[in-house]
């Protein structure tokens, strides 16, 4: 417009927030001119805008209906997976009955998690429904076993790349991506293909939403490959296979150090590196609110030794929710240094009030440790 053409041009920054006001009305604004409507009848249809894995929920898809109107007890198909609306939640995490277009909603009750970027769409009935992504999922699945048969006859772990370039081969580096929500999953796989050389070329074996498992390890010991994970960790059987098995894995919660990583392992520029001992691991059994204290977690020392002070992470489902230390630490009504397994004790963790029953209390050391790539 400002140089008299017709398309509207708004300065927003993503940062700051700034010039979102702006753009919020500018859309409503072109809307309205342009008369933008969407039908509410019919079956209802959109598109995905991300999805998880939640423990208590199972997967859970965050969709914005376009046309129709999407009710609780709908059949939907969304890419690859399906099922019946089991419940609604509007931006607010409310249970809705319906959503109508332009409206987000989190859908729960599909199969599987679903890819962002996937058109949902409401079916006739069940079984038409699961025959359609049952379709998709058979192309899908045919689409991807080139790519892992090619990973299973050759390619390398991070580690070994360096020998590899230095006997002038082109390495090609198997991997197996695991991510906490599917639009970080798309993040990091995009990233990783974008790192990319001459030399180097990157499999991504498998990828997933969730904890890092034992099939994951299996996998990766089948292909050679490394297992990368953002945001989610390994829980202790996946662990225990992996020091069997011999098999890489390298936990981030940042994606820049990820793609740094990678990138210096393949031109043999990698730095020390923190490692991240595990020291012991709690079960959450009971959660008691304590007035002036807040929550305290009754827990079992399934691993290791849980000790006051040490640094934590909050584990739901293999996903990390919350980092920080233990704050306090009792056996009973004592006040105690640390708690060995097989033991129960009380844990207060500083600045963080969201415990529940099943959820892991995970305690680790950080220590430095020069890294080599032949191991």
């Amino acid at each position: 417009e400002a140089w008299g053409g017709e398309t509207i041009y708004c300065e927003v920054s993503a940062l700051t927030g700034d010039g979102l006001e702006d753009l919020l009305d500018q859309i409503l604004l072109v809307a309205e001119v342009e008369d933008l409507r969407a039908s509410s009848e019919g079956r209802a249809g959109g598109v995905v805008l991300e999805s998880n894995l939640d423990i208590g929920r199972g997967p859970v898809a965050t969709v914005l209906v376009q046309r129709g109107t999407l009710h609780i007890g709908d059949p939907v198909v969304a890419g690859a997976s399906w099922g019946r609306v089991r419940a609604l939640l509007d931006d607010r995490g409310e249970a809705v009955d319906e959503a109508v277009p332009s409206t987000p909603v989190q859908v729960l009750g599909l199969s599987e998690v679903a890819i962002a970027g996937d058109a949902f769409a409401v079916a006739p009935n069940e079984k038409i429904a699961g025959r359609v992504a049952d379709t998709r999922e058979h192309w899908q699945r045919l689409s991807s076993l080139g790519r892992e048969a090619h990973a299973l006859s050759g390619g390398a772990k991070l580690e070994d790349l360096f020998t590899r370039i230095q006997r002038g081969e082109t390495a090609t580096l198997n991997v197996i991506v695991k991510a906490d929500v599917n639009g970080s999953l798309e993040a990091v796989t995009e990233s990783l293909r974008k790192l990319e050389t001459g030399e180097v070329r990157i499999a991504i074996v498998h990828r997933g939403v969730g904890g890092i498992t034992e099939n994951d390890i299996q996998l990766a010991s089948a292909s050679n490959a490394t297992i990368i994970g953002f945001n989610v960790r390994p829980d202790r059987k996946a662990r225990e296979a992996a020091d069997a098995e011999n098999v890489e894995i390298r936990t981030y919660e940042i994606i820049y150090k990820l793609l740094e990583d990678v990138s210096s392992a393949m031109v043999g520029m990698l730095a020390p590196d923190i490692e991240e001992i595990v020291t012991g691991d709690a079960e959450v059994r009971q959660v008691f609110r304590i007035p002036r204290v807040g929550a305290v977690a009754g827990c079992y020392v399934q691993n290791g030794t849980i000790t006051r002070g040490a640094k934590v992470r909050f584990l739901r489902d293999g996903a990390i929710i919350w980092k920080g230390t233990v704050n306090s630490l009792k056996r009973f009504t004592d006040d105690v240094r640390e708690v060995q397994s097989g033991f129960e004790c009380g844990i207060g963790l500083s600045n963080f009030q969201d415990l529940k029953a099943g959820d892991i209390i995970e305690t680790f050391e950080e220590r430095e440790v020069a890294r080599t790539l032949d191991g």
